[in-house]
């Protein structure tokens, strides 16, 4: 598809050989250093698509030791008009379980190391941030999740906390009562920096636990979160790949 480029955060299963065609792997360096992972660049159903692993290729990158800037800026730089952004989250409601799909529209930022933007010297840019996430993106998420049958919501607030501690459960409760649905943490800066760039920003949350609040289960582990991941890898690989042939437009209101 002309002029349309899909950058993939996560994705994990994506490169294989037999969705990617033309798979190259290249190493790339930003003005904000080196992102998390070699590039994996390719294209599915004739797409020009690239990869990024954000916590790198064996997980060995803490959520605040992520370059996010370089990251989103690598994308960029490599000529992606669109992000779809995997990430595992804690659940916050009793309607979203282990294992449905959300497709957030809002975002709390709880972090409190991160370099937030791109705009540090010069002058002070102060970016729209109403509607951080891509209503395009995500309408077409959302059409591939019932084709699939998949279990989903169309919409939701993730509140982003720092890490990698998880929450007590104090701070899981203040979430609820603030109106979040789930939790992560690596949305922020992840989405203000795609949107600073012009870069259509969708993320695709997985719920894999009920964090902490819930008194009738298991406080998360990463054991929990892995085990959710993995058996429901198939179904987001599905969902990418049957949103990505539906992508036919870059939308204005990104940038």
């Amino acid at each position: 598809m002309a002029g349309i480029k899909i950058g993939i955060i996560g994705g994990s299963g994506m490169d294989d050989p037999k969705l990617l065609k033309n798979k190259k792997e290249k190493k790339v360096k930003t003005p904000y250093g080196s992102p998390s992972s070699p590039l994996t660049t390719g294209k599915i159903n004739g797409i020009d698509v690239v990869i990024l692993a954000r916590h790198g290729k064996d997980h060995s990158i803490y959520p605040t030791g992520v370059n996010f800037r370089a990251n989103v800026y690598s994308l960029k730089q490599e000529g992606c008009t669109h992000i779809l952004a995997t990430t595992a989250v804690g659940s916050l409601r009793e309607k979203i379980r282990p294992g449905d799909l959300v497709f957030v529209d809002q975002f709390l930022d709880f972090t409190k190391q991160r370099v937030l933007t791109f705009h540090t010297k010069k002058k002070v840019v102060h970016t729209p941030m109403a509607e951080p996430f891509c209503s395009d993106l995500r309408s077409l998420l959302v059409k591939s999740a019932k084709e699939l049958k998949l279990r989903h919501h169309a919409k939701g607030t993730v509140v982003v906390i720092e890490g990698p501690r998880f929450s007590t459960k104090a701070e899981s409760h203040m979430f609820r009562l603030l109106g979040a649905d789930v939790i992560n943490m690596s949305t922020v800066p992840e989405v203000v920096l795609a949107r600073e760039l012009g870069l259509c920003y969708q993320a695709i949350a997985m719920s894999t636990d009920y964090d902490c609040w819930k008194e009738d289960e298991e406080p998360v582990t990463w054991e929990m979160i892995l085990a959710t991941m993995h058996k429901n890898a198939e179904n987001v690989k599905q969902l990418l790949l049957g949103t990505i042939s539906k992508i036919t437009a870059v939308h204005s209101h990104c940038g």
